[in-house]
C-alpha cells in the first residue's frame, strides 16, 4: 500500500518534490501546522502518486500539488495559495490572490521560482 492510501487526511495532500531541497525547506516550514489542519504531505515521485493525480511522467515535477479532500486538484500558484490560507501568516498572500488579476501575477512569479529552484537548493 503506498502513503497515499493510508489514513487518507481529512482535507487534502499536499504534493512536492521530494528531490529539491528547496522544496523539502519550504514543505518544513508548514508540513506541522498543515498536518495539524488535517492534510498528509508526500513527494510528487512516491508511488502512485502519479496516477492519483491523472498526470503524465512529464508533467508530475512541473510544480507543488494540492490534491483537496473534495477531490479539487490545485497546482502551482493555486496550490501556494490553498496552503496560505491554511496558516495565519499566510493572510497577505491569500487576501492578494483574490484581487484582480492577482492570479496572472502569482502565476508568473511561480513559474519564475519554479524555473530557478535548484539554483535555491
Amino acid at each position: 500500500m503506498d502513503e497515499c492510501t493510508e489514513s487518507p487526511p481529512r482535507r487534502g495532500w499536499v504534493f512536492y518534490d521530494g528531490e529539491c531541497g528547496f522544496c523539502r525547506r519550504l514543505v518544513g516550514c508548514v508540513r506541522a501546522r498543515l498536518e495539524r489542519r488535517g492534510f498528509g504531505f508526500a513527494p510528487l515521485q512516491s508511488p502512485g502518486v502519479r496516477a492519483r493525480l491523472g498526470l503524465s511522467e512529464a508533467e508530475l515535477l512541473s510544480e507543488l500539488r494540492v490534491l483537496r479532500a473534495d477531490g479539487r486538484r490545485l497546482g502551482g500558484a493555486e496550490a501556494v495559495v490553498e496552503i496560505a490560507r491554511q496558516v495565519w501568516w499566510g493572510w497577505p498572500l491569500a487576501a492578494f490572490a483574490r484581487l484582480p488579476g492577482a492570479g496572472r501575477v502569482l502565476a508568473a512569479g511561480y513559474r519564475w521560482v519554479a524555473g530557478h529552484r535548484r539554483c535555491a537548493s
